[in-house]
């Protein structure tokens, strides 16, 4: 990755998109527009969301990458196209006057232009607070079977309780493993239909508080309850918070809404349409910045579909000048 600390070569640029976000969506959506051969620049903070996780899952022909290798993979990509990718953290952005495109802020004061912006932040995980959490967290800590199910198949794995989505959790974890337990922490009491559903399929439900994690030889073993029982365990699955990193669409007037699952709030997001126009014209948004359940691959998708509106969209505009050119003479 090209790594400019001053900013002094960017305040004078201008191009047709900066993407803030350099992970699977920003780098998608940056390669198909560099494809398009259009003048793209990726800055990107370097704090993707799945870097604790040691590969990826379900991204077909890349099935098991580690993610480091997978980012390292698609800057090349655009930068084979032409396309620039940078570290650094943007501040805010702000639309100019007269339809001229946005300021891009960067922490630091450094500034850059562009006629189109798309953000790819991601989401923040805010996990419950249970200590040792954080220091497992994607490794033996988990929340999606589709993630790391297989890795943990046939294991005893708990799911932690925080909220009504805790017993559908435990219904989906028991297809990867048959030794299951709910612990109900400070989640609501299942009702009698979903006692019997877990009954039926063999998931253990344990009262009780749990203040924290068994660890030996670097290794999840157990979580231990309030009264001082641990339980083993080899692997725990909770419900973090999804919180959207919005504080550049935020700049530019846009703001995040909640997201209901099952009637439990999960996260915040930044709705955009199909193809990841935010209301903000000339602004798109892509990946779980505005998808708060998407994996990578589907990340990836939606950066491509972004980058493709973006082209669309410089396209027409492109023809609207040339035409304006023509008539005047």
């Amino acid at each position: 990755m090209t790594s400019r600390t001053d900013g002094s070569d960017m305040e004078q640029q201008r191009y047709d998109v900066v993407v803030v976000g350099g992970g699977a969506a920003g780098l998608s959506g940056a390669l198909t527009l560099a494809r398009a051969r259009r003048s793209v620049l990726v800055i990107d903070a370097g704090e993707p969301r799945n870097a604790p996780a040691s590969h990826v899952h379900n991204y077909l022909g890349r099935e098991s990458t580690p993610p480091g290798e997978l980012l390292a993979i698609g800057r090349g990509e655009v930068a084979g196209y032409g396309g620039e990718v940078v570290e650094g953290r943007v501040a805010s952005a702000e639309r100019l006057p007269e339809g001229d495109g946005f300021r891009v802020v960067l922490e630091g004061g450094a500034m850059v232009g562009a006629r189109r912006l798309l953000v790819t932040t991601g989401l923040v995980d805010e996990l419950p607070p249970v200590p040792g959490l954080a220091e497992r967290w994607g490794r033996d800590v988990l929340h999606c079977p589709y993630c790391h199910g297989r890795e943990v198949a046939d294991r005893p794995v708990g799911v932690l309780s925080t909220g009504p989505l805790a017993v559908h959790q435990a219904l989906m974890w028991r297809q990867w493993t048959d030794d299951v337990t709910l612990f109900r922490h400070t989640g609501p009491e299942p009702t009698d239909e979903e006692y019997e559903q877990l009954a039926a399929r063999g998931v253990a439900v344990v009262d009780g508080e749990v203040v924290g994690l068994e660890v030996a030889d670097d290794r999840f073993t157990g979580v231990r309850l309030a009264g001082g029982r641990v339980i083993a365990r080899e692997a725990l699955v909770i419900q973090a918070r999804f919180t959207a990193r919005s504080a550049v669409l935020e700049s530019l007037g846009l703001v995040p809404v909640a997201q209901e699952v099952g009637g439990e709030v999960i996260g915040t997001y930044i709705p955009t349409d199909p193809v990841g126009a935010t209301e903000v014209p000339g602004v798109w948004a892509a990946g779980n910045v505005t998808r708060l359940m998407e994996q990578v691959i589907g990340a990836a998708a939606a950066g491509l579909m972004a980058g493709s509106a973006i082209n669309g969209d410089l396209i027409a505009e492109d023809t609207r000048n040339a035409v304006e050119a023509r008539r005047r003479g």
